[in-house]
């Protein structure tokens, strides 16, 4: 089935990018006063070789987006394949999400998840408008990379490449 732009709707568009498979991310930070933050987002990829820069998108309606519009530094934590619980948790609304005692201190001091596939931490470049979003632009600063097997969101359920399935975990 084909839709023009003329007649898209919201559920035909959202419908077509769901089929989209998309690394699942926890980013997060801590604000002026020291305290976490942190949504799900699948929105994620990179941007730039030189300077090497990453985007992240977060919801202008989400209970985060003052903290992360007006954050320093991020951590995106690309999840691995044992962990849609903690992508659920970081999506939840209206729940604290760092109750688990899953996150510690990673790279930049940052709160990061330990069992993630991967970490990318970040000095906040830019932060541009991206319509019901705002595009968080990431000057990478550290990095780090596991063997785990990196989730995915494809269809509306979790999935992972069993091509690059290496590391049982969890």
């Amino acid at each position: 089935m084909t839709t023009t732009t003329s007649t898209l709707d919201r559920q035909a568009f959202t419908g077509t990018m769901a089929r989209v498979p998309a690394p699942v991310t926890v980013t997060t930070t801590v604000d002026g006063t020291g305290r976490q933050w942190g949504f799900t987002a699948s929105a994620f990829t990179s941007l730039s070789l030189e300077p090497p820069l990453i985007l992240v998108c977060v919801d202008r309606a989400a209970s985060v987006h003052c903290a992360f519009a007006s954050a320093e530094h991020f951590l995106v934590n690309v999840l691995a394949k044992h962990q849609a619980d903690v992508a659920a948790r970081f999506a939840a609304r209206g729940a604290d999400r760092f109750t688990a005692g899953d996150t510690e201190p990673c790279e930049l001091g940052l709160p990061g998840l330990p069992d993630a596939a991967l970490r990318v931490a970040c000095r906040v470049h830019e932060v541009l408008d991206g319509g019901d979003h705002s595009i968080l632009v990431g000057h990478v600063e550290a990095t780090y990379t596991s063997a785990r097997t990196p989730l995915l969101y494809c269809d509306r359920t979790f999935d992972y490449p069993a091509r690059l399935d290496r590391v049982e975990h969890g």
